[in-house]
């Protein structure tokens, strides 16, 4: 469990971003639009106002987001500045914490199904080298999502921690089994050669 306490403490002093705006009922591609963009922003949703801790970069990202609103014919209002109340801040940091658990538990989801998928490959002795790609590629999507979220990630609770040990174990478990595939495929080839100089020499 997280001190919500303790975080508020550190960051009582903390320069948060603050950004609401007001889009046309249509088209609607345009909300989710900037919904998506808030999210990849690591930003939460409190009491109708999105709001995200200061950063250079952060406040670049939505300066722009406001003009991509503009031209929707929306309008977008965007405010720097510090939270008075420390049962206010605490709400907000709450509330960014289960936004990245949420994430996080998603990863750690994600990873099961990766084991298993290995576990039954396994079990049907299917070693072949698509088998490696194709969770290659898996793995490679895992890892992409992890850094995605970390970036985000301000408070950095304790699924944070769980989801990376379980990335790590997707990549050890991956490599076992491309080892297994590869020592498979060799002693094919192996025993395919073998049975060709046998052919030949009872010619």
């Amino acid at each position: 469990m997280i001190d919500i306490n303790l975080v508020c403490c550190h960051g009582i002093h903390m320069k948060w971003l603050f950004f609401s705006y007001s889009l046309p009922a249509e088209p609607s591609k345009a909300r989710v639009y900037v919904w998506r963009q808030l999210r990849k922003l690591g930003a939460v949703n409190y009491q109708s106002v999105w709001a995200i801790p200061h950063s250079a970069e952060r406040l670049h990202e939505l300066k722009k987001l406001i003009e991509d609103i503009e031209k929707y014919s929306g309008a977008g209002l965007l405010i720097a500045g510090n939270i008075l109340l420390k049962g206010q801040e605490e709400g907000i940091i709450k509330a960014f914490i289960d936004s990245r658990n949420e994430e996080y538990q998603e990863i750690i989801e994600k990873c099961e199904d990766f084991f298993k998928e290995i576990e039954y490959e396994i079990g049907r002795q299917n070693f072949i080298f698509a088998e490696v790609e194709e969770n290659e590629e898996e793995l490679d999507k895992l890892k992409q999502w992890l850094r995605k979220v970390e970036k985000r990630d301000i408070i950095k609770p304790p699924l944070r921690k769980t989801a990376t040990e379980k990335v790590k174990k997707c990549e050890k478990i991956f490599e076992d089994f491309a080892h297994r595939v590869y020592e498979h495929s060799h002693a094919k080839s192996k025993a395919a050669k073998e049975e060709d100089i046998e052919a030949e020499t009872g010619k």
